[in-house]
């Protein structure tokens, strides 16, 4: 049955290299993806997928599942599509998202056979509110044996670990006044913004290698004359683990309420985008994942293991609920980052496309392992009860 997978996926390719293009070139930003929700939502159903579009009072996220009717695993994969401010698609969104519905439609061409189902989540706005928090918090995977997604990159990499990350806000209030004629009157609130970074720059001899603190100042004050009577800075507070991280940020927080001491401006402290949960990937199924990926042409030597996570991913928050991987897949030659102008057009590329298919297959083809091989699914949910 693995071939059958493999020749429906080949079937379809021109359909999907079509849909991760048409998504490359309409660039959409979190929560505005309308665009792809719909070019998604309707391959899946034209595959006979039930589709259900705006779930968790979110517009563009979108649950689509294929029933077999028979008892078995279910089934997860992770479709990502919006793009980032500027330069589009350089994180290969558009591949993501048609990677997810190839798998789940090269699979669900034989669970009638082997029973289970297959679900496909589209998980808006990673690159910011990730869509994944919100329906984690919402249970909607607890209905999942896996969960799994492909990133590309310019690499093949297993699936490893990523930062839990808070982004947090500081607002300054203080009293403006002229900053030549009348100083005396004022209290400064850029001035507990600057004495907040300074703070922090001082707590980061003091924090663990993996953690990371890193912000901006998005106000700031109007005009040079005027003492500012509000500032903001934003920061992200990373680290390998949760726990660090809400330590972590309980500390970066008494660096802001000692900055508003020192100036006498009052703070307010506030989330401005959701909290992300450090990766935790399932050996078990990452083994898998890595068998199917070298049994399709993949030489073994060219798959490296963890980078060890630097950045963060909403799919961390799916990892807690439910036994997950977040490999990634090589588009490029080059060594090109993502989120950059070169990883955008790495992304457009007939190489991409090609990778795009691969990823497809092997994702399938680790979904049916799970659902016929019973051994396997036990190892996937054992170490999953001890994490």
């Amino acid at each position: 049955m693995k071939e059958t997978i493999i020749e429906q996926i080949d079937r379809y390719r021109d359909d999907f290299y079509n849909i991760s293009i048409y998504i490359g070139e309409n660039p959409e930003l979190g929560h505005e993806e309308f665009k792809a929700c719909a070019v998604l939502t309707e391959a899946l159903q034209k595959h006979d997928f039930k589709v259900d579009i705006g779930i968790c009072d979110l517009p563009t996220a979108f649950t689509a599942t294929f029933d077999s009717g028979k008892p078995g695993p279910s089934i997860g994969f992770m479709a990502e599509y919006d793009a980032l401010p500027e330069v589009g698609h350089a994180c290969g969104h558009n591949l993501i998202g048609t990677m997810g519905i190839a798998a789940a439609i090269g699979l669900s061409k034989v669970i009638h056979e082997t029973g289970g189902k297959v679900i496909v989540f589209g998980t808006p706005a990673e690159e910011t509110k990730g869509g994944k928090v919100t329906m984690a918090e919402a249970g909607l995977f607890h209905k999942l044996d896996v969960a799994m997604m492909v990133h590309p990159l310019d690499r093949y990499i297993k699936s490893g670990t990523s930062l839990a990350m808070d982004a947090i806000q500081f607002e300054f209030f203080g009293k403006s006044s002229h900053a030549a004629a009348s100083p005396h009157l004022g209290v400064n609130a850029l001035d507990a913004v600057i004495q907040t970074f300074n703070s922090i720059n001082a707590l980061r001899q003091h924090i663990t290698s993996d953690a990371r603190i890193h912000g901006i100042i998005t106000e700031g004050g109007k005009a040079a004359n005027v003492v500012p009577d509000y500032a903001v800075a934003q920061f992200y507070v990373r680290g390998a683990k949760r726990e660090y991280v809400n330590e972590l940020v309980e500390k970066v927080k008494r660096c802001a309420e000692g900055a508003a001491l020192q100036t006498g401006t009052t703070m307010k402290s506030s989330y401005y985008e959701f909290s992300y949960d450090d990766m935790v990937t399932n050996t078990p199924l990452s083994e898998a994942f890595t068998k199917e990926l070298i049994s399709l042409g993949v030489n073994e030597e060219e798959i490296l293991t963890d980078r060890g996570g630097s950045g963060s991913l909403d799919m961390g928050n799916v990892s807690h609920v439910v036994p997950s991987i977040h490999p990634y897949i090589k588009i490029c030659n080059e060594s090109y980052a993502c989120h950059t102008h070169e990883f955008r057009e790495a992304a457009m590329s007939e190489q991409a496309r090609e990778a795009m298919i691969l990823g497809a297959k092997t994702m399938a083809l680790t979904g049916y392992e799970v659902i016929t091989n019973k051994s396997l699914l036990e190892e996937i949910k054992a170490e999953f009860l001890k994490s």
